[in-house]
């Protein structure tokens, strides 16, 4: 059940209600971040990409993920940072413990949060690989809306964790436009830009993957030029175009049969 606390802008002293949002978890259950009832919102200046998750427990089956962490625009034009309680561990009723301060700031290292990823993802490998007919029972995919361009992140995330592809994380390497991922033997590219991707962006992808022995995807909200996706045609790199629902739409056969059919990454 997705919490709700007031919220105070610091810049207005305008008053909120704020319910935080539900993600999907790997096994299907509704997942909320625990928010911190004791400490005050605070304006988000600029971002740091490790600031904008925190890691959330499932109630349900006990995985660990990594979810964009809570926040909320004020009419005065600030965007608020709502607090989690990072110790607490899955949403529920407030159960009174000081976790203390240095708990609720607490920043996970890269490391760490791989660690993280990789135990929640593992749940989604176990069930690609529970048979002969595991791509036909693989739940339908669940993602969120996309508002900004962390959601496209974030839906992207999803749906590589739902194909089944392992350790999904920040790509060591930053893309010339976008955002990377990386999993378990594969790259990611996500463009949340209102440009179509180029021939040039489908290219550094490749030969990005190619430096790293890894298969390559590629997402945009905007589409691709017409020599951008005869490229990736003859590469066979999948293309997919995100829509605002936040699911990705495969736009050539080697898209297709990945949606179709998963990946076979996850095997051990």
């Amino acid at each position: 059940m997705a919490e709700t606390v007031p919220v105070r802008c610091p810049a207005c002293h305008r008053e909120h209600r704020y319910t935080a949002p539900v993600y999907p978890c790997v096994c299907g259950a509704p997942v909320g971040p625990p928010l911190d009832r004791h400490s005050a919102a605070t304006p988000v200046s600029h971002r740091v990409w490790q600031d904008d998750w925190v890691t959330v427990c499932c109630a349900s089956c006990g995985r660990s993920g990594e979810w964009p962490r809570p926040e909320l625009g004020c009419a005065c034009g600030t965007v608020l940072r709502v607090p989690v309680a990072e110790g607490r561990g899955p949403a529920g009723p407030d159960d009174g413990t000081d976790q203390g301060p240095g708990a609720a700031r607490q920043r996970f290292t890269q490391d760490a949060r791989d660690a993280t990823a990789a135990t929640a993802i593992a749940g989604a490998a176990e069930a690609t690989a529970a048979g002969a007919g595991a791509a036909a029972a693989r739940p339908p995919f669940r993602s969120v809306t996309i508002r900004t361009a962390l959601d496209a992140v974030t839906a992207t995330a999803l749906y590589l964790r739902w194909l089944g592809y392992r350790d999904v994380r920040r790509a060591d390497q930053r893309p010339p436009s976008g955002i990377g991922l990386a999993a378990r033997g594969v790259l990611a590219q996500v463009d949340p830009a209102v440009r179509t991707a180029t021939l040039r962006d489908v290219e550094c992808l490749w030969l990005t993957a190619m430096t790293e022995s890894a298969d390559c995807l590629y997402f945009s909200l905007a589409g691709y030029a017409a020599d951008a996706r005869a490229r990736a045609d003859a590469l066979g790199i999948p293309l997919f175009v995100l829509d605002l629902t936040g699911t990705p739409r495969p736009v050539n056969a080697p898209a297709d049969a990945l949606d179709t059919s998963g990946t076979k990454k996850s095997a051990p």
